[in-house]
């Protein structure tokens, strides 16, 4: 019975050691483009979704919105003929033309993930699950954004869930 044990959890052990991964590298973004590395999500398939596991610092505690946006690039761009953070990452990924912010879980945008919790010492370290994603390659070639404001998951009574400016960044590549 003991070596069954072990060899059981050896077996369980091995399984979590060869999960693919994949490691998003997030920097701060503002209209000046991107500046320093605020630290990396790690994204992990299981059987109930995609698992996002941030190691972030150097942010404003609180609950800030959390999305994969449409294009891999965190670049600034114009945006109403003025430079804007991360434009370039396009709009929350929106595969099935929903045109509508939702539930990580409901039937908006397939990018709209569970708002992320920044502690009081500026740091994120709280897995997300979003359920609806169920592989890395479907998340491969956008990018991931932390926004400045919480995210009410609906679009009333501000569009896109009030998150408000983007303010880090990473291509998920």
């Amino acid at each position: 019975m003991k070596q069954w044990m072990i060899a059981a959890l050896a077996a369980c052990s091995a399984m979590s050691l060869h999960a693919e991964t994949l490691s998003i590298t997030v920097n701060q973004v503002s209209a000046d483009g991107v500046g320093d590395k605020v630290g990396t999500v790690s994204v992990e398939q299981t059987p109930y979704g995609l698992v996002f596991r941030p190691s972030l610092q150097g942010l404003q505690p609180g609950i800030h919105g959390f999305h994969i946006h449409t294009n891999p690039s965190c670049d600034a761009a114009p945006k109403e003929g003025k430079p804007s953070a991360a434009e370039a990452a396009g709009g929350h990924w929106d595969p099935n033309n929903t045109g509508k912010h939702g539930e990580p879980w409901g039937d908006g945008h397939l990018g709209d993930l569970p708002a992320l919790y920044v502690t009081n010492d500026g740091k994120a370290e709280q897995p997300v699950l979003a359920p609806r994603l169920k592989n890395l390659d479907e998340i491969k070639g956008h990018a991931l954004m932390l926004h400045a404001g919480g995210d009410n998951h609906a679009d009333h009574p501000m569009p896109l869930g009030g998150g408000g400016a983007r303010v880090a960044c990473g291509v998920i590549k």
